[in-house]
């Protein structure tokens, strides 16, 4: 128990909203101290450069990866998803979290189990390993090995996670709009109601058993993907028990030979593709958590499915033109598509027209060009951001696109990253002409 890791869950609605007040209390706290320092200096501070000092960032990054759950898990899909809407330094210090999560202690975890399983639940099983095998934000993995020599993944819920959802997504947009970083102006319920709602879903590990299974079936009898089979003897609410597929983590793929590198990231982005032009259904978490690869076979381990959901048809067809518009080089048609699918809003394109045009001539030219795609090009990015730092300064121009546009960006973006992580040249501009009309 000496392993810093190994921490308890607050599960009790009071000690999950005392922790949001220490937290609170502590940032606070870390502004007074801060603003006095850099006026004895004679400094003149601003608020944002007062909240986002790295001792700030230690004391969220920290409260939040204690608290899991919803917290946690609300501040992983800000900093992957809302890059483009929040500060970078936000972001930042968001992004940590990403590999801040700690174990349950095994009394807790003890507890959790014999409340699903009953008090004699080691029986069910030859060995169960204490020790996570991994841990997230609503609950940890451990290996285990039925008495037949069967091996099995056990992926188990923190407790109060479930319960504390509602009041976590509340919180964390208090403490958001607390540091003065989102203007008043902008609407972020529609999307907090959706947050909720697909945390309840991640949360029930029946639903996730299900669209395990179902992506089974969509997948197969291909050779690039393995998806494990639910165990339902084992399986709950609060437990999910699956085939354990040995691999290793999709970042070590960084190490692997150009040719490797482009082909398991192509079959990732074709599967992106044809999730939403073919399917109709998403596994929207892209954390590289969920990925795995074996390096023998080169086959990629998919993992985690709670945040698999059917894709609406009007955002398939939006994101259809988008891609056509861009194909064909239309950049009318592509600045139309941009504000039907939500990512710009009619006030902001009328207001900052020059600026947006820019960023479409720059991004058309830079992923127009024929021939393989080099992810790990990034001489763009700087000019983008140079046409888009006028509209960012401006606070009431911001905007938060539709729910549903976010969760399938939110994988696209992931994905592209991945492919940035480890340098794919790909045929991009192929690969999406061959998918995009996938349906018709």
């Amino acid at each position: 128990m000496s392993d810093p890791r190994y921490r308890k869950v607050p599960s009790a609605r009071l000690s999950r909203l005392a922790s949001f007040g220490q937290l609170a209390g502590g940032i606070a706290g870390g502004v007074l101290a801060e603003g006095a320092r850099k006026l004895a200096s004679g400094e003149r501070p601003r608020l944002s450069d007062l909240l986002l000092t790295p001792a700030n960032a230690v004391r969220v990054t920290e409260q939040l990866s204690r608290l899991r759950g919803a917290a946690m898990k609300l501040g992983q899909m800000i900093s992957m998803d809302a890059g483009d809407v929040l500060p970078a330094e936000l972001t930042a210090i968001l992004a940590r979290l990403r590999d801040a999560a700690h174990f349950m202690p095994p009394a807790q975890l003890n507890k959790v189990l014999i409340a699903e399983w009953g008090a004699d639940w080691r029986r069910k099983f030859a060995h169960f390993e204490a020790r996570p095998i991994a841990a997230a934000s609503i609950g940890q993995v451990h290996r285990a090995t039925l008495p037949d020599g069967t091996l099995l993944a056990i992926k188990v819920q923190y407790p109060g996670v479930a319960d504390s959802i509602v009041a976590d997504v509340d919180n964390v947009a208090s403490l958001l709009r607390m540091s003065n970083l989102l203007p008043s102006t902008l609407d972020i319920a529609p999307l907090l109601i959706e947050a909720k709602r697909q945390l309840h879903e991640e949360a029930d590990y029946i639903r996730e058993a299900q669209q395990m299974q179902r992506y089974r079936q969509l997948l197969d009898g291909e050779s690039d993907f393995i998806v494990p089979a639910p165990y339902p003897e084992l399986s709950g609410k609060r437990v999910l028990a699956m085939d354990f597929i040995a691999g290793q983590s999709i970042e070590t793929l960084d190490a692997a030979p150009q040719d490797v590198r482009d082909r398991i990231m192509a079959a990732l982005l074709d599967l992106v593709l044809r999730e939403l032009f073919e399917f109709g259904f998403m596994q929207t978490d892209p954390n590289f958590a969920n990925y795995r690869w074996q390096p023998d076979g080169g086959r990629i381990v998919l993992l985690d499915f709670g945040a698999a959901r059917a894709v609406p048809e009007k955002t398939v067809a939006s994101y259809r033109r988008l891609m056509l518009a861009g194909l064909a080089q239309d950049h009318e048609a592509l600045r139309d598509a941009l504000i039907e699918i939500g990512f710009v809003s009619l006030d902001t394109l009328q207001r900052y027209r020059p600026a947006l045009d820019g960023m479409i001539d720059i991004l058309m030219t830079h992923l127009g060009r024929p021939g393989l795609f080099d992810f790990a090009d990034r001489s763009f990015v700087d000019h983008v951001r140079r046409h888009a730092e006028t509209i960012i300064a401006d606070k009431a121009a911001w905007h938060v696109p539709p729910a549903d546009t976010l969760f399938v960006q939110r994988k696209v973006s992931g994905t592209a990253l991945l492919a940035i992580r480890m340098q794919a040249r790909l045929p991009l501009l192929e690969m999406v002409a061959r998918r995009v009309g996938a349906g018709d």
